[in-house]
């Protein structure tokens, strides 16, 4: 168990390089693996929970080496090897809900494990689609992982989805590469589309519409040479830091801008945060740009509806935000974040409320009061990635260190991210 110590801090300055997207990372790799050929992928991310999905598509039979940032896999196709044993997910949701998507046409039965942290997470919205279009699935207690699935041929569907998930909208969509036909996902809200872009861009016919998707079967993909932008959740934590920091100012280089996640940097600018978009260009159907953030002025926010639904990872980072602004912040409709790494909105009320904050929680969120004073305490990721880095950030503001347990957690997306933020701390 490691323990971090974080200072408050003066301005923030310098430049930031970020780890490769990690959702679109995970997607990458897996249709390297199911596409005929050699692939090249690009600052693929270095976090935990992609490295998971590396070794899983390796124990299937794809051809995987790794050197720095680049990943180079060379793919079966659509016909996997049988894993000599359990494929193991990490802490990695989207590992084990996408990866079971393909595990869904293949001719064999496998078994996804995961740590302790994934199996308390529900698979029953992945394994509800999967069995209307004929696969076989088991879980404990008929929902939890481990996960095993008994492949074979598949049946499109029309699929919609109760609540909007990108992860249930990517696993659908993969299943129904392998069905003869159209399959259909519809959404209650709109979700990431990182894997209806990496589908076309290995060779897949995709429809988009109204409400949904659509993909057509039995497409045969082709190796590609890609390259992953900045991901754009690992920038919150650096947008929201220098934001929440007077006198700072940052860039963040080549940072994936995708609309279906820039949802992120409308809301920021509607905080009052200061930012600026330089330098967009198009890579491999993704647009990228290096973000300019200085400390800002903030005013209250309120998240719900559709931007509870995009904003899902962001939130407890803009937690941070809110007790810092001067209104609050309000989240509504985002009963998701009990059922994530931890139960997001009590690890996040707890800590802040440990700092000094004001937070009171709902079924389905929590409000941050404004103005805080946050004070130095002690906090703890519960073994969450996302919660280790936020208590980081809203730290920042505290009137004396903050001490983090469980810190290695950070190493799940963003590795790197201890260093970085030393060093535009100063």
């Amino acid at each position: 168990m490691q323990q971090v110590v974080a200072p408050a801090a003066g301005p923030l300055e310098g430049t930031v390089r970020l780890p490769g997207d990690k959702s679109i990372s995970h997607r990458y790799a897996m249709l390297a693996a199911a596409a005929e050929g050699v692939s090249k992928i690009g600052n693929y991310s270095s976090g935990a929970d992609c490295h998971s999905t590396l070794r899983c598509v390796e124990a299937l039979g794809a051809r995987v080496e790794v050197a720095d940032r680049e990943v180079t896999i060379e793919g079966r196709g659509l016909e996997w090897a049988a894993p000599a044993g359990d494929l193991d997910a990490g802490n990695s949701g989207s590992t084990i809900r996408m990866l079971s998507g393909l595990l869904a046409g293949q001719s064999f039965t496998s078994r996804l494990i995961g740590d302790e942290s994934l199996s308390r997470r529900p698979m029953q919205r992945i394994m509800t689609p999967l069995a209307q279009m004929g696969a076989v699935l088991s879980a404990r207690d008929g929902k939890f992982p481990p996960i095993e699935i008994t492949g074979g041929a598949l049946r499109p569907v029309d699929y919609a989805m109760p609540v909007a998930s990108a992860q249930v909208k990517s696993c659908v969509l993969f299943a129904g590469l392998f069905a003869e036909g159209v399959t259909t996902v519809r959404e209650p809200a709109p979700t990431r589309d990182h894997t209806e872009v990496a589908l076309r861009e290995f060779g897949a016919e995709v429809e988009r519409f109204a409400d949904g998707v659509s993909v057509h079967g039995r497409a045969k993909l082709r190796a590609r040479e890609l390259t992953v932008p900045g991901d754009l959740s690992s920038a919150a934590f650096f947008l929201v830091a220098a934001a929440i920091v007077e006198g700072s100012n940052l860039i963040l280089q080549g940072v994936g801008l995708n609309p279906t996640r820039a949802t992120l940097i409308d809301f920021l600018m509607g905080m009052g945060v200061e930012v600026k978009i330089l330098d967009l260009a198009m890579r491999n159907g993704e647009p990228v740009g290096d973000l300019l953030v200085r400390g800002s002025k903030l005013k209250g926010g309120v998240i719900e509806g559709k931007w509870a639904a995009a904003l899902i990872d962001e939130i407890p980072v803009l937690a941070a935000l809110g007790a810092c602004s001067e209104q609050g912040l309000l989240v509504k409709d985002a009963g998701e974040l009990r059922v994530k790494e931890t139960d997001r909105i009590e690890t996040v009320a707890a800590n802040l409320r440990n700092m000094g904050a004001e937070v009171e929680t709902f079924d389905d969120g929590f409000r941050v009061a404004g103005g805080q004073r946050l004070r130095g305490a002690q906090v703890d990721s519960c073994g969450d990635h996302r919660i280790a880095m936020a208590c980081a950030v809203a730290a920042l503001r505290a009137d004396a260190p903050v001490t983090i347990e469980n810190a290695e957690a950070a190493s799940v997306s963003f590795p790197e991210f201890w260093d970085t933020l030393a060093q535009v701390r100063g």
